[in-house]
C-alpha cells in the first residue's frame, strides 16, 4: 500500500454550494421554496414561538422565589490546583489566582475546597473555605485568613 492509495473509511461528501444555477440541482430558490417567512433573508421564528398562540412560558404560572440575579457566585479552587501552581511560602488570594490564569475573573469572592493534597506551606486569603481544606492547609504548615 502506498500513500496515494489511502482513502478514508467513510467516503466524504463533496461541499454543496446552494443557489448556483439549475445545473447544481439546488439553484434558483436554493432549497428555501417559494416566498414566505422561511424564504426571506434572516427569516424564521425565535425559540419558543408558537405561531402567534400564547407561548407556553407565558401560559404557565410563575411561583416561588428566584435568587439568580442576587446570589453570590464564588470562584472555586481546589487544593490540588494550589499545589501545582504555587511555590512554598506563596500568598494565595484572588489577585494571585487571576495573575496565574487559574481563574478568569474574580466574581464575588474566592472559595477554597479540599480536593487533593497540599505539601507546601502557603498563606490562603479567601472569603470561604471548607473545613477539609482548612485542616489540610494547617497540617502542611500554612495559614488561612477568612476575608
Amino acid at each position: 500500500m502506498k500513500l496515494h492509495e489511502l482513502a478514508p473509511v467513510v467516503p466524504t461528501k463533496k461541499a454543496w454550494r446552494k443557489g448556483r444555477g439549475p445545473g447544481s440541482g439546488n439553484g434558483k430558490t436554493g432549497g428555501r421554496g417559494h416566498k414566505g417567512q422561511q424564504a426571506r433573508s434572516g427569516g424564521g421564528v425565535r425559540i419558543g414561538f408558537q405561531g402567534g398562540q400564547m407561548p407556553e412560558y407565558r401560559r404557565l404560572p410563575k411561583r416561588g422565589f428566584n435568587n439568580d440575579r442576587f446570589a453570590t457566585e464564588y470562584a472555586i479552587v481546589n487544593l490540588a490546583t494550589l499545589e501545582q501552581n504555587f511555590d512554598n511560602g506563596a500568598v494565595v488570594d484572588l489577585v494571585a489566582l487571576v495573575e496565574a490564569n487559574i481563574i478568569s475573573k474574580p466574581l464575588d469572592g474566592l472559595k477554597v475546597l479540599g480536593n487533593g493534597n497540599l505539601t507546601k506551606k502557603i498563606t490562603v486569603k479567601a472569603n470561604k473555605i471548607s473545613e477539609a481544606a482548612k485542616a489540610k492547609i494547617e497540617a502542611a504548615g500554612g495559614t488561612v485568613e477568612v476575608i
